[in-house]
């Protein structure tokens, strides 16, 4: 009787195995978590609030060595066509910018990840944050795909830059892990520019504030009463500033070999490697940057 209820109760668990049915754990519902504090919460944020973020928008990290100036250079390089072909279209700009962007904390995560299966030693906390950058800077293209609703060409130029700078950002990964970090932190600095500019212009009322997409007021937990296009650009620049920091944080990890984030990073680590300490422009001022240890 006892082995009869066990086999009934056995019946009713749900089956596991192949081709039977979906495992239930890929029926959970993946909600993409945003890259900064600030946007976690159970109260939605305002424009007030998206407004008082911390995202020094004139930061500039001044380039140290060789290394640095190569990366600054192949920045400013790649800025000039981008200029001349979006010019104002600061939404279709945007689209492009983020198919860039989604690029490298893709592509570190692989190369690192790769490494830590030869080494069978730990990352020291690298490849979880640059997943989520990669995830991060993917929303961002969800979000402005969304907005500009994108025909054939826009699509095939996505692809068309996509393909090309992923191959010669894996390719520079591999040769110089730290330049591409600092490449990304200026990329970064550029978007946010850009960024800046978008907002000047939906204030000076030529680009119109349209209502914030759904998809945005989710994912930065956006009022969904009063989101505009206006709130989704701050909430994005304010997202590149934090990757900008991060990368060159990590660019500098690895000049003083001091990369585990589970180890504070000091001036003196720095100071090792080069005469002066790191240093950010900032509306004239020169201030430390900030550790990447909140990054996620």
């Amino acid at each position: 009787m006892q082995r009869a209820e066990l086999q009934h109760t056995e019946d009713k668990k749900p089956r596991r195995g192949p081709g039977i049915e979906i495992p239930p754990e890929l029926q959970h519902i993946y909600i993409p978590k945003p890259i900064r504090d600030d946007f976690v919460g159970d109260q939605p944020l305002t424009t007030a609030n998206l407004e008082n973020l911390e995202v020094y928008p004139n930061a500039h990290r001044e380039p140290n060595d060789i290394s640095d100036r190569i990366a600054l250079t192949i920045v400013k390089i790649l800025r000039k066509p981008t200029d001349l072909f979006f010019r104002k279209k600061y939404v279709h700009r945007a689209v492009m910018l983020e198919t860039v962007a989604a690029v490298p904390g893709m592509v570190g995560g692989v190369v690192r990840h790769l490494r830590g299966l030869r080494g069978t030693g730990h990352d020291g906390g690298w490849i979880a944050h640059l997943l989520h950058e990669a995830e991060n800077e993917r929303m961002h293209l969800m979000t402005w795909m969304t907005i500009c609703v994108p025909n054939f060409f826009d699509r095939a130029l996505v692809v068309t830059v996509q393909g090309i700078f992923f191959n010669a950002f894996f390719l520079l990964y591999l040769l110089s892990p730290r330049t591409a970090h600092r490449m990304t932190g200026y990329l970064e600095e550029e978007a946010i520019i850009s960024y800046t500019a978008f907002l000047k212009e939906i204030d000076a009322g030529r680009i119109k504030n349209s209502p914030a997409p759904k998809i945005a007021v989710e994912y930065w937990n956006l009022d969904p009463k009063s989101a505009t296009l206006r709130d989704v650009v701050l909430a994005v620049r304010a997202d590149e500033a934090l990757h900008r920091d991060t990368n060159h944080h990590f660019s500098d990890r690895m000049l003083t070999h001091v990369e585990s984030l589970h180890q504070e990073l000091q001036n003196a680590d720095f100071q090792r490697v080069h005469e002066d300490p790191p240093r950010f422009e900032l509306n004239a001022r020169q201030v430390f940057p900030k550790s990447a240890s909140k990054s996620s």
